[in-house]
C-alpha cells in the first residue's frame, strides 16, 4: 500500500464510517416508519420515560429504543411526555410520534354525571364509557385512608363526586377519575360561604344530597330544605325514603318494602332521629344553595303528586289526606310520571 492508499484509508475510512453510520441514525428517526395498523398509545399518570420507550418498541411503533433513548436525552424532551390517549397511525415516524406524545391532544371520551346520581351508578356511567373500571371506582370511592387523603372528612368519596361534563382518556386509573371530581366540587364550591349555616360543610352536603334526591323540580329544592331543616330543629326523623335506598343499595332490587324501612343502617332515617351517615349522592350548586337558603316556613312534610312535584304540609292530619290523595287514590297516580315535568320544562 503506497503513502498516498495509506493516507486515504486513514482519513477518508474513519469519515465514511461516520457518513454510514449518520445516514443509519437519520434512517431509523426520520424515514422509518410505523406500518402496522392505527394504534392506541396510552401514557399513564406518572409513568417514567423508560416504560415509555419500551413500550414504545414493544408494539413496533419506533425502530430502536436506544436511538429514541439518546434523541430525546439530546433534545432535553425526557420529563416532556403528556399523560393521555394517543393515536399512531401508519407511516408515522419517530420524530413525528415525539411530537404527538409530547405536543399533541389526547383522545378524549365525553361523559356527563348527572345531578343527584350515587357513586355506584358513577361508577357504571364511567365504565360503560370504557373510562375506567367500575370496581376500581368503587373500590377506592369507599376506601377511609384514599378519601382522607383528599381532604374529605368521611369513610366514602359520596357527595364530592362533582356532577359535570367531563373530558377523560380511555382506560384512566380509577384514582385518577376521582381526584378530577373532587377538585372540580372543590372548584365550583370554592365561592360558597358555608360558614352562614348553623351545620358543619359536611353536613351541609348531606343534607343537599338528599333534597337532590327528593325533587326533580329545582324550585322546590329551597322548600324540601326548609321541611328538612324545621324536622332537625325538632329532632325529628327525617323519614326519607332516598335515604333508606342508598344504605341498602348494594342490596336493593327497585323495590322499597316496609322491612327495609324497619332495617337499622347507618342511613335509614326512619329509624335514626338525625341526618344520614353520610351524602347519599352528588348534589349540584342549587341544592347546596338551598340547604344554605332553605325557605322559611312551617311544613314538616311533604308528599308526591306524582308528577314531580309535590304538596306540602304543616299537620300530620293535612299530610294523611294528602297521602290519601295522591298516593292511595289510584286515580291521581294513573298515567302520571316525574318524567312529566321534564316534558313541562322542555315546553
Amino acid at each position: 500500500m503506497t503513502k498516498k492508499h495509506l493516507f486515504i484509508f486513514l482519513v477518508f475510512g474513519p469519515l465514511l464510517g461516520i457518513l454510514g453510520a449518520g445516514v443509519k441514525v437519520y434512517h431509523s428517526i426520520a424515514l422509518w416508519e410505523y406500518e402496522g395498523e392505527e394504534k392506541s398509545f396510552i401514557i399513564k399518570p406518572g409513568e417514567g420515560f423508560g416504560k415509555i420507550n419500551y413500550r414504545l418498541k414493544k408494539q413496533e411503533l419506533i425502530s430502536s429504543s436506544k436511538l429514541f433513548y439518546r434523541y430525546n436525552k439530546i433534545n432535553n424532551n425526557m420529563s416532556k411526555f403528556k399523560t393521555g390517549n394517543y393515536i399512531i397511525k401508519p407511516g408515522t415516524n419517530m420524530l413525528t410520534i415525539i411530537d404527538i406524545l409530547t405536543k399533541g391532544k389526547s383522545v378524549t371520551i365525553s361523559v356527563t354525571v348527572p345531578e343527584g346520581k350515587n357513586l355506584f351508578e358513577i361508577a357504571k356511567i364511567l365504565s360503560k364509557k370504557s373510562i375506567t373500571n367500575a370496581a376500581d371506582f368503587i373500590k377506592y370511592a369507599k376506601d377511609p385512608d384514599f378519601v382522607s387523603e383528599l381532604g374529605i372528612p368521611a369513610s366514602r368519596i359520596e357527595g364530592y363526586l362533582y356532577p359535570e361534563t367531563y373530558k377523560f382518556s380511555k382506560n384512566s386509573p380509577a384514582k385518577l377519575v376521582i381526584r378530577t371530581m373532587v377538585h372540580t366540587f372543590q372548584n365550583k364550591t370554592k365561592d360558597i360561604d358555608f360558614s352562614s349555616s348553623a351545620l358543619s360543610k359536611h353536613s351541609i352536603i348531606i343534607l343537599a344530597s338528599v333534597v337532590e334526591k327528593e325533587t326533580g323540580a329545582s324550585f322546590e329544592r329551597p322548600q324540601i330544605a326548609g321541611v328538612f331543616h324545621n324536622r332537625l330543629k325538632k329532632r325529628m326523623r327525617l323519614q326519607s325514603d332516598p335515604t333508606t335506598i342508598y344504605g341498602i343499595w348494594e342490596s336493593y332490587n327497585g323495590n322499597l318494602r316496609k322491612r327495609h324501612l324497619l332495617e337499622k343502617t347507618p342511613y335509614n332515617t326512619y329509624k335514626i332521629p338525625a341526618l344520614p351517615k353520610g351524602p347519599i349522592s352528588n348534589p349540584g350548586l342549587e341544592s347546596i344553595n338551598a340547604v344554605l337558603n332553605p325557605n322559611s316556613h312551617s311544613f314538616l312534610y311533604f308528599v308526591s303528586k306524582n308528577d314531580g312535584t309535590h304538596v306540602f304540609s304543616k299537620s300530620y292530619r293535612d299530610h294523611i289526606k294528602a297521602v290519601n290523595e295522591f298516593q292511595k287514590n289510584s286515580k291521581n297516580r294513573k298515567g302520571k310520571s316525574w318524567r312529566d315535568l321534564k316534558k313541562k320544562k322542555k315546553n
